[in-house]
């Protein structure tokens, strides 16, 4: 009786731990060059998750972005990431008559001073358990393309080479609380003179 007791204790106790709601979720989005460059804010609301975008460091013009099937980011060219999220085996495009993919979302533009704020929707999406979860696994990634996704071509759009990426795992709720590090070497020299 006690070994079911305790069993039954260790199945409620991760079954509390799977739907814990993490929302909002800071992902912060590196370069190919490991230097981050802005963060992706991700809050799960009306059975949807709403992506708040802001980058820099980019080359201005319209510029594909997507969500990837795994939760890696390796530089330089974030292959790790996976193909696009696609849990319902559609075709690629938003404006493909038998798409979209889950993953597929509008182009940003990004302004001539390189930088990039933007509001995109993950439709069905979640940040808890479930078949649609961006955290299912070992995560998902949101990754940015150097030219436009043109909303059609199979099997991404011919957005070209990723260029950034962000992973969305649980192991970004627990970074959040922790001090982010410059990665950018200059800073790090410009913090050492200054205590000299």
């Amino acid at each position: 009786m006690r070994k079911y007791l305790f069993f039954v204790f260790v199945l409620l106790l991760f079954s509390g731990c799977a739907t814990e709601n993490v929302s909002p979720l800071t992902v912060t989005i590196y370069n190919d060059a490991s230097d981050a460059i802005g963060t992706a804010v991700l809050t799960e609301e009306g059975g949807d998750v709403t992506i708040e975008l802001s980058v820099e460091g980019l080359s201005p013009g319209y510029h594909g972005i997507h969500i990837h099937e795994y939760g890696a980011c390796d530089p330089p060219d974030f292959e790790t990431a996976g193909s696009h999220y696609n849990p319902e085996d559609k075709k690629h495009g938003l404006l493909h008559p038998e798409g979209a993919h889950m993953g597929d979302l509008p182009n940003i533009l990004v302004d001539d001073d390189g930088s990039a704020e933007a509001e995109l929707v993950v439709r069905g999406a979640s940040l808890t358990d479930g078949k649609y979860s961006l955290l299912e696994g070992d995560g998902t990634s949101i990754v940015i393309h150097e030219d436009p996704d043109d909303g059609l071509s199979q099997p991404a759009g011919d957005a070209g080479r990723r260029i950034a990426c962000g992973k969305i795992t649980l192991s970004n709720q627990e970074n959040d609380e922790a001090e982010e590090e410059p990665t950018d070497p200059s800073e790090t020299e410009d913090e050492e003179e200054e205590e000299d």
